[in-house]
């Protein structure tokens, strides 16, 4: 029997140009710290982090060069997706990753594959241009990487991007944090739907799970604040919920996404 893969799903760190950087009231860098030794001393070790987007609040070589220092701390590879706060040329400079094979020359679009034993992993890019932020779109020529990957491979795959692909029944979020273009997505994930393990992404500041044509797309919580999501909500703010991350459980036959959360520091 295949061995189960297992990753660590952690987004919007938002990390700041110092050490005393707050955001939403709160230090992202003290969270992210104490994230990665939690990480580092898991019972089952994974066999890589993927972080989702927002690595930074600002795209400025400090906050990078901070982000890259505190993740260099993992004992895993992590892997980014660009969020609509990150520049993904600015990612691929400052934050070294895993082995992947980059699925396009752009040096403004993020979009790589890797694997893990017979497992394959997609990572797409959502930014939009400045104008649309923070809603999110995906381009046309990604649109070709996941209709080859869906005609040609026969193994499962994951997909990774920063932008909630479907509604969230959450006024503010609907009107504001979407992928524009998320309907012809999900049209084009369902030609693989049967190898299709999930579709991760971050964004939201929230742990919530969406399952739509047998596809199942889930979120994480920010490593630091997080957002309210209720049906109501028409502006964006904060709600005192813990930091957290998702430990995911690819076995032969299913997907287990644990949630976690855990104390801020102090």
């Amino acid at each position: 029997m295949k061995d189960p893969v297992y990753f660590v799903h952690i987004s919007d760190t938002h990390i700041g140009p110092t050490a005393d950087y707050a955001r939403h009231g709160y230090r992202p860098l003290p969270h992210a710290l104490k994230l990665v030794d939690l990480i580092n001393n898991l019972p089952q070790k994974p066999d890589f982090v993927i972080h989702t987007g927002d690595v930074v609040t600002e795209p400025d070589p400090d906050s990078y060069q901070i982000a890259a220092s505190v993740f260099a701390q993992l004992k895993v590879p992590i892997y980014y997706v660009t969020g609509n706060h990150d520049r993904s040329r600015d990612i691929k400079k400052y934050l070294p990753m895993g082995p992947k094979t980059d699925l396009t020359d752009d040096p403004d679009l993020l979009s790589y594959l890797f694997t893990v034993r017979d497992d394959r992993f997609l990572v797409v890019d959502s930014r939009a241009p400045d104008e649309l932020d923070p809603q999110g779109i995906i381009t046309q020529a990604q649109f070709k990487i996941l209709e080859e990957e869906i005609r040609t491979q026969t193994a499962f795959f994951t997909v990774f991007v920063h932008h909630p692909t479907w509604a969230m029944n959450s006024e503010w979020m609907d009107k504001n944090m979407l992928l524009l273009n998320g309907e012809k997505f999900h049209k084009t994930l369902k030609g693989g739907r049967y190898r299709l393990r999930g579709v991760f992404h971050g964004h939201i500041h929230q742990h919530m799970q969406t399952i739509h044509s047998g596809i199942v797309y889930t979120s994480v919580a920010s490593t630091f604040a997080q957002f309210a999501a209720w049906p109501d909500d028409q502006e964006a703010r904060e709600v005192p919920d813990p930091p957290g991350f998702n430990f995911v459980h690819l076995l032969p036959d299913q997907m287990l996404v644990h949630q976690h959360t855990f104390e801020r520091p102090e």
